[in-house]
């Protein structure tokens, strides 16, 4: 029997993806499956700008979080840490940016 990992914010999301929000900004959204995973991302005790500061190494002081209950949505955006289209952007439509948040492990009860 295949062991498996832990259960992640992936798990609990219906969609989780990341995007340009505009040349300098970086935007991702939890799209959760209901209102109890929703509960899980919302918890400032769990994913809060500290907690993305870590996973992206970017400011805290920098993250903005927006959490919307009726959507069973979190929104997090920061500043990217090169602009959209420089010769050092790695990822220009901001695509792959969503992996480190949907992978995070939620906590167990």
């Amino acid at each position: 029997m295949a062991e498996t990992g832990p259960t992640t914010l992936g798990d609990l999301a219906f969609e989780v993806r990341s995007k340009n929000a505009g040349p300098f900004w970086v935007t991702m959204e939890l799209f959760m499956r209901d209102a109890q995973g929703y509960a899980v991302a919302a918890d400032e005790s769990f994913l809060d700008e500290r907690t993305v500061a870590r996973l992206y190494g970017v400011e805290e002081s920098s993250i903005q979080m927006f959490r919307i209950p009726s959507l069973n949505v979190v929104k997090i955006s920061f500043p990217r840490p090169v602009s959209q289209g420089s010769l050092h952007d790695r990822d220009i439509h901001s695509g792959q940016q969503h992996v480190p948040l949907a992978l995070l492990p939620v906590p167990t009860d």
